[in-house]
């Protein structure tokens, strides 16, 4: 058991964080690379099966790890996104939730021919829309405007209160009516709201006190946080069945909230371990399906699989932002993506064998259609959201935009260069100055400090792939490379090298830059120096007769390359150590000093 048990858990991080490079490199949804994984060493060759190797720990460990991920989103939840979306997502998860409750309900009481009580409960449990799908799909996809907020503010706090509802039916169930389950459900609810609402917020005090007053090393914040979350988690389940979730979201949104101390630390290690979390469920999830309990049920199943999809979402989307401040582009998005995760099957598994125990007919119909709306429901939305939000225009597949730090002359010079060859091009300073001359030449402008967290919270990042950071500050600009390195990744993240790179002594550590832009020698001040002797930015489109190597022939040693720019607005950036090769068909853009004739030792190309 030991050995098998060890292997298990190999193959499952294996195949997870595999299929999140596949995803990744594939440009795919990553939880549909990994459903396929888990079927493969699952139903299809049989070579992981959870229940045998986990036993009875199976679904405490899976509620653990889902209270782990709901406490990491519940960290993204800023409440001053509400003044802009709250009215659409507190109707989401009101008259949303009861819209959809009731066409599950209705469906699953036609179809499968169900004791109402059972379609109930089914119904219940599957108004979620799961951040374990949710978050995956929002960070590949980023969609631009109020559509993201929405639906992450929707799907992490619709888990503890899709729980919560389901833990109510069921005691109207087990006490055989609602009349007679009244005192009982009032209890439930006063109990979850109750100790939810305390443990989450003892949670969120114990941690920011023992940050302020320094009674921890920086090395133990991250555990702390995470063993705090779990015993939130925990303490609250035992005292009240299901209202665990409850408390860890509460914990996470009082954190993120806090002005007191930073948590910017504690939230990376939490992104990272959710995306190891997130890959070993899914996994673990798609390994559980019983093909033969979900082809009996099928034929009705798809039907009812369609009803969520084109009737219950999108009407329960329509009733819920009517009259809000959304785009029609966007309400239309949020219509189009309701996938169901990791809550939705441990929660069905759970309360399906405590129907069964009691007797109630049509339990065992349960988790199959269950499982049958989350595959169905992750396939469907994870192969047609990312052409849905391109068609309504409000994400772009491999954006190719530029977030600009620093709105100096020469910056502008590059940033309108730039805008005219087709990429979107958002430039950020805190000098006014700066600001209203590159508004006057038309370029988007953004008066904030880049290392706000306004600036990562109200800057539409929709089109934008990439940073460039090229104040006169050195550090400033490592900051921002950090500050924005978790949402662009690493190999997008770029800064003007660092005044004195050569010496030992200056020289940044590389964990606190980002990749040099143009060359090591071509410093803020380098470049500076140079449009002050009446340098200029070039666009030179290379053809079959004017090709790359024609080019150096012409200019010499005149230039500095600084971007390919391919069609469709496609860029491509020289940086220290890059072995771009430009070809016919795109355009090199280049600085370029005052004519050809410039002697060559002037200039270096980099």
């Amino acid at each position: 058991m030991g050995e098998n048990l060890v292997i298990a858990i190999a193959l499952v991080l294996a195949l997870g964080i595999g299929a999140e490079w596949l995803a990744w490199a594939l440009r795919l949804p990553s939880v549909l690379v990994l459903l396929v994984a888990g079927f493969i060493v699952g139903p299809g060759f049989g070579l992981l099966r959870p229940d045998a190797v986990l036993g009875e720990a199976l679904l405490p460990l899976v509620s653990v790890s889902v209270a782990i991920i709901l406490f990491e989103g519940s960290l993204s939840l800023r409440l001053a996104d509400l003044h802009r979306v709250g009215r659409a997502v507190r109707r989401l998860l009101t008259t949303g939730l009861l819209v959809t409750w009731a066409i599950a309900t209705v469906s699953a009481y036609g179809l499968f021919h169900l004791d109402l009580q059972v379609a109930v409960l089914l119904g219940a449990i599957l108004v979620v829309t799961g951040p374990t799908v949710i978050v995956p799909l929002l960070l590949h996809l980023r969609p631009s405007g109020r559509s993201g907020p929405v639906l992450r503010w929707e799907g992490i706090i619709l888990d503890p209160i899709g729980a919560l509802l389901v833990v109510l039916v069921f005691e109207v169930i087990k006490a055989g009516g609602l009349g007679v389950a009244g005192t009982a459900v009032g209890l439930t609810l006063f109990r979850t709201a109750f100790f939810g609402g305390l443990f989450g917020t003892l949670g969120a005090v114990v941690v920011v006190v023992s940050l302020k007053r320094y009674w921890i090393p920086d090395f133990l914040h991250s555990p702390l946080a995470l063993v705090l979350a779990i015993a939130a988690f925990a303490l609250s389940d035992v005292l009240q069945s299901d209202s665990g979730l409850v408390a860890v979201t509460v914990m996470g949104i009082a954190l993120a909230n806090q002005n007191t101390v930073s948590i910017a630390h504690i939230v990376e290690f939490k992104e990272n371990l959710r995306v190891l979390l997130i890959s070993a469920l899914f996994i673990i999830l798609a390994a559980r399906v019983d093909f033969a309990e979900m082809l009996a049920v099928a034929p009705r199943g798809l039907v009812f699989l369609a009803i969520l999809i084109l009737i219950a979402r999108p009407l329960s989307v329509l009733l819920s932002t009517t009259g809000s401040r959304l785009a029609w582009r966007e309400r239309l998005f949020i219509a189009w993506l309701a996938p169901r995760g990791i809550v939705a099957a441990s929660v069905a598994s759970v309360f399906a064998l405590k129907l069964e125990a009691a007797g109630n007919p049509g339990a065992d119909i349960i988790v199959p259609v269950t499982f049958l709306v989350i595959v169905g429901t992750v396939v469907v939305y994870g192969l047609s959201a990312p052409p849905v939000a391109r068609r309504l225009g409000i994400a772009v597949r491999n954006p190719q935009g530029a977030l600009i730090v620093g709105a100096d002359a020469w910056a502008r010079e590059i940033a309108v260069v730039l805008r005219d060859q087709g990429v979107k091009v958002v430039i950020v300073d805190s000098s006014w100055q700066h600001l209203t001359a590159a508004r006057m030449q038309g370029l988007h402008a953004v008066y904030a400090s880049v290392l706000s967290q306004t600036a990562l919270d109200e800057l539409d990042l929709g089109g934008i792939g990439r940073l460039f950071a090229m104040s006169p500050v050195d550090e400033f600009n490592s900051l921002a490379v950090l500050h924005f390195l978790p949402v662009l990744g690493r190999s997008e993240v770029y800064q003007v090298a660092p005044e004195g790179e050569g010496s030992h002594r200056s020289q940044l550590a590389p964990r606190f830059r980002g990749r040099i832009l143009f060359g090591c020698d071509w410093t803020y001040s380098n470049l500076s120096n140079l449009f002050q002797q009446g340098a200029s930015v070039k666009v030179t489109c290379l053809t079959d007769e004017f090709d790359h190597h024609a080019f150096c022939e012409y200019y010499g040693d005149t230039v500095v390359p600084l971007f390919i720019v391919g069609p469709a607005g496609r860029l491509q950036v020289f940086t220290e150590g890059a072995q771009l090769k430009p070809r016919a068909g795109q355009c090199l853009v280049s600085v370029l000093l005052s004519d050809r004739d410039i002697p060559g030792e002037a200039l270096k190309v980099a």
